[in-house]
Parts: structure tokens; sequence; C-alpha cells
């Protein structure tokens, strides 16, 4: 703490400043007027250049102008000189307040936040090195492009420095709705991505999927699951999700999505779910066997006593499988039941014609297979309704087994995909309930394959996967992206514990008769507390980076980047074809008139 008296040292500090706007306003007005005594005595003829000397041409030009006119001197070293100044006040004025206030430009720095120095490892120079060192392909490169280097986040707040994760990170973004989750990250993600791309979503017109489809189209082939017809999509791929299911593990992981698409973490432990996800991953293992079309499970689960899985499994070598499941069969009916109406309502999606026909084979329509789609460039649109259940299980499954192809194919090219696939897991705990996604994150960043899972909130991805799997996920993230919205109080003031406290300096002033003193104090404050977070402006976002300062950002849209235009128009023309599609289904045909008639 220090002191100081204060008899005239306020009256001093107001004359400093009144000194100093005076001569920042009074220099340049001087020398406007010196520039415009020279210009009219050489324009007239009626005198040499003058020194310079200011304060005699603002004050006493007939001094150094003695044959000009005074009316010209009058109007070129008074009159115009304060025009000019005026102008120029209220120019810089303006570019301050806009520089200031401008809404999607740079925001004002936080302080305590970090700096350009803190984050390093995420600017340009870092990510490019890192990406000539995962990327064999890139090594021997003179230039890097910024996107194949690693996918932008955004700007440092207030900065031109543009902020990436590399290729070998993994990420959560939490983002509220209308907070930028899609325009900020994952469409310009999409865009720049230099290899195969994954997208879960429950939306299609005006979303990610119309953004991208022509851009993504010129780079490879674009795949489009779409089983409950939410762009309304034609059907031009089937997927097989038996390919994956003829071990144990694998149908077990694949009963796993209808189980975890059906119930939320919470109730997955209990007696019956466990006992309907054994007994559809018994049923699935034996259609794979067989190579039957996975609706055939259903007939089965209509029908217990059909002995045809049974003979399956035995035929297979899976004796200790079939005794399991005729043990089942044969027990008390009650019991049985229960099981099997289980398992019924967990795979029910199947029943319906138009969603079974996008996973059983189908005549003239080629057959997406994920080992080839991550050796490729092209993209994947998984789209799906929220709630969807069954629906939304093939979802997840089709997604997990892309995910699973492209670790084995990592496996193969000597432990990394180059390039690296970039999976974008938006709405993830509505249609992409990945059990194990947790799990998951502690390696697919190794093997270049790049997830970024996309949720509300903290608390709906602890409803998907338990306080543990949630918790797991979120350290195992190496990158941390939290936009506006956030109202979760619990999680809003475990942000601002993990963002700090800093210094702050504190000054108070007392009166007594011997004057007035000053004392300045330090104490520590949240440098973004609680509600601070909660009131993050939209286009804001918080970067949580593993061994890192907290890092504000500033997020770039895709419709404020160049070329944005051209995407725009894009994008409108494939909504109005969805738009166009839903109402050429709705509009009655000339065989219902005939029917009704």
């Amino acid at each position: 703490m220090r002191s100081a008296p204060s008899s005239s040292s306020d009256g001093y500090d107001i004359a400093l400043k009144v000194l100093l706007g005076a001569f920042a306003v009074g220099l340049p007005l001087a020398s406007i007027a010196w520039l415009g005594g020279n210009l009219t005595a050489w324009a007239t003829g009626t005198g040499t250049w003058a020194p310079y000397r200011p304060a005699d041409a603002l004050l006493r030009p007939e001094q150094l102008w003695p044959q000009a006119g005074e009316t010209s001197l009058l109007l070129t070293t008074r009159v115009i000189p304060v025009l000019v100044t005026l102008l120029l006040a209220a120019a810089g004025g303006a570019v301050w307040l806009r520089y200031k206030n401008r809404g999607g430009g740079r925001k004002k720095k936080v302080d305590g936040m970090a700096k350009a120095r803190d984050i390093e490892p995420l600017l340009a120079k870092a990510i490019e090195s890192k990406a000539r060192s995962l990327r064999p392909s890139l090594k021997a490169a003179k230039h890097i492009e910024p996107r194949d280097a690693g996918v932008l986040l955004g700007n440092l707040a207030g900065t031109r420095h543009e902020v990436r994760m590399g290729f070998e990170d993994v990420a959560v973004a939490i983002m509220a709705p209308r907070s930028g989750k899609t325009t900020s990250l994952a469409i310009p993600s999409i865009l720049a991505a230099p290899g195969p791309v994954l997208l879960t979503s429950n939306k299609a017109a005006g979303d990610a999927y119309t953004a991208c489809l022509d851009a993504r189209a010129v780079v490879g082939r674009v795949w489009s699951m779409d089983p409950q017809q939410i762009a309304h999509a034609e059907r031009t791929m089937w997927w097989n999700p038996l390919a994956d299911a003829k071990t144990l593990d694998g149908a077990g992981r694949l009963a796993g999505h209808f189980l975890a698409a059906s119930v939320d973490a919470s109730q997955q432990g209990d007696f019956w779910s466990k006992a309907g996800s054994n007994i559809l991953s018994q049923l699935l293992l034996a259609a794979a066997l067989n190579e039957r079309p996975i609706t055939d499970i259903m007939h089965w689960l209509a029908f217990p006593a059909d002995r045809t899985p049974l003979d399956i499994l035995r035929d297979h070598g899976f004796a200790a499988v079939a005794a399991q499941l005729k043990g089942t069969v044969e027990g008390p009916p009650e019991t049985r039941d229960g099981i099997y109406e289980t398992a019924r309502q967990y795979a029910s999606a199947l029943l319906n014609s138009e969603i079974a026909a996008w996973v059983t084979p189908q005549k003239n329509i080629p057959e997406f297979r994920p080992a080839d789609f991550v050796t490729s460039t092209d993209t994947l649109f998984l789209l799906s309704k929220d709630g969807g259940g069954g629906a939304s299980a093939l979802i997840a499954a089709c997604a997990d087994s892309v995910m699973r192809a492209a670790t084995t194919q990592a496996e193969r090219a000597g432990g990394r995909l180059d390039p690296p696939m970039l999976a974008i897991l938006d709405e993830a705990a509505n249609v992409c309930k990945i059990s194990d996604l947790p799990d998951l994150y502690s390696h697919l960043g190794s093997r270049g394959i790049i997830p970024i899972t996309i949720l509300q909130s903290y608390r709906q991805g602890q409803k998907v996967w338990g306080d543990a799997g949630m918790d797991a996920m979120w350290s195992a993230a190496t990158v941390k992206v939290i936009g506006s919205g956030i109202d979760d109080p619990d999680f809003a003031d475990k942000l601002s514990r993990m963002i700090g406290d800093h210094d702050v300096e504190t000054t108070s002033t007392s009166v007594s008769e011997s004057g007035k003193s000053t004392s300045i104090s330090m104490r520590q404050e949240r440098i973004l507390p609680a509600d601070a977070i909660r009131a993050l402006p939209k286009g804001s976002a918080l970067c949580l980076a593993t061994g890192m300062r907290v890092a504000m950002l500033d997020l770039r849209p895709w419709y404020a980047e160049p070329g944005a235009e051209e995407l725009a128009a894009a994008s409108a023309r494939a909504s109005q074809a969805i738009t166009a599609r839903a109402v050429a289904k709705q509009r009655p045909s000339k065989g219902d008139f005939e029917q009704a008639a």
C-alpha cells in the first residue's frame, strides 16, 4: 500500500491533460494553416515558400506572406484548417467507436485471458509445423494451406490470430441453440476438411446439410443416409449394419446402439434392458453369420419358438451363445415374453419398410462401405430426428462403423490416416448415442480421426453417457469450446473456477483535515465469473485447450467469409429442393383419387 498527499496533485493532473489536449488539437490545426498559406502564396504568385513556423501561420499569417490578400489568408489559414481539423476529429471518433463496438468484429479483451503467447501451439506457425510431423504427405510441401494444417475454431479475441485445433486433437463443443455451433464450427470445418467427412444432424434445410452439399460434391462423392426423410432425399445408398456383427463383440456393439437409442444411461443396467439387449445381440449374430438381412430378426423376435437362429449359431461354432438363447426361449413364459417384448421395442424401427430399406440390400443401389469411405475424400451425411429410437440407433451404428473402419485403416497405414477424417457429431446426444464414445476419445486423435462432439449443454451429455462417462469425455477432449447461452449455474461456476483468478488493483480515496490521500491495494477476482460466462455475447466462445490458459475467441461464421454468396445461393437451392420434394410427397396422386372414388 502506498499513499500520497493531494494538496495540488489533482490540479497538476488537470493542467497536464488540458495542455496535452491543446497540443493534440493545436499542432495539426497550425500545420494545416501553414500548408494552406504556402499553397495560397504559390498559387497566386504573391510570395515564396515560407519555413515551417506553424504557430505564426495560425496566429500571424500576414508576417509569413505579407503580399497575399487578407481574405485569402483568412480562408486558408483560419477557416479551412478549422473545418479540416473538425472533420478529422469526427472521422477518428467514428472509427474508434466502430472499432470498439462493431457487432461480429473484434471483441473487447478480458483481463487475465490467454494472449497469443499463451496459446502458441494453436496458432499458425506451430499448427503448420505439427501438421508436417503428423501428415507424411505434407513433409516436403513448400507451403501448407491453413485448411491442411488444422480445424479453424476462430480468432483470438481482438486480434487477427487464427486459432486452430490440430489433426491429433479431439474436441467437445457445448453451445446452446443459435450460438454459432453450426454456422461457425460445423459448416466451416466441413468445407475446409482435407479428407473424408462424417456429419450427424437432426436438421437438413438451412443447416450444414444444405450449406455443404454442393461444395463437398466437388471434392468427392456425397452419401446421404436419411431413413426418416428429414431431407426427403432419394435413397441412393444402402448400408449393411451386420457387416461388423459376425463376432460376439460386434453383435453386442450393434445391439448396444439399439439399447442406447431407447433407454437413458441411468436405466441401461436394469434386468429387462440388459436381457433384451442380450437377446438382440444373439439374434443379430445369427443373422450376420448366415448373411441374412437385419430385418429377419423381427420375425425371430415375433416367434421365439423358431429354432432357426439356434441352428445357425450351433452350425457356426457358437454353441455357448446358442445355449444362452435356448435357455431364455425355454424359460418361464412371463420372463421370456417380457425379454422378447423389450427387444422388440428396441428394434421396432425395422418394422418400418421405409427405414429398413436403408439397411437391407437394394437392387441397383450402391452399397456404402465404410472401409472404402475412410480412404476417400467423400462425405457422409447421417440424418435422424430427435428421439428417433431405433432409427437413431442405425445412425449411431453407421457412425460407429465408420470410425472403427478408420481406426483399422490407420493401423494398416502406419498409425494415422492421411488425410485425416473429420467426424462432426452434431446433436450427438439426440441422434448419435454411441455408448462408449467417451472411451473412443482416448485414442481417436492419435489415429488421425478428429471427432467434434457438439452438445447443447453439459447435462445433456450426462443424460446420455452418465456422470462418469461425460466427465471422462470432457477430460479426454484436448480442446473444449464453450459458446454463449450456458444457463447451467453449476457448470458455469465450474468453468469460472477453471479459468481462474487474476490480480485487480483497487484504489480508495480518503479525506481528512490534512488533505486527501489515495491508497492502492491488490485483490484477486475471478477472470470470468459465472454470470459473465452466462452472458457471453453471440459470436464469442471460450477455448480450453490442454495445458494452456483459457482463451476468448471471436467466432468466424461461414457467411462472413469469402465466397459466402455462392455458398448461400447453393444452400438456398438445396433447401428449395427439399421443400419441393416434401410438397410432392404430400400431394395426392392420381391413384389416390381413383381409390377414393
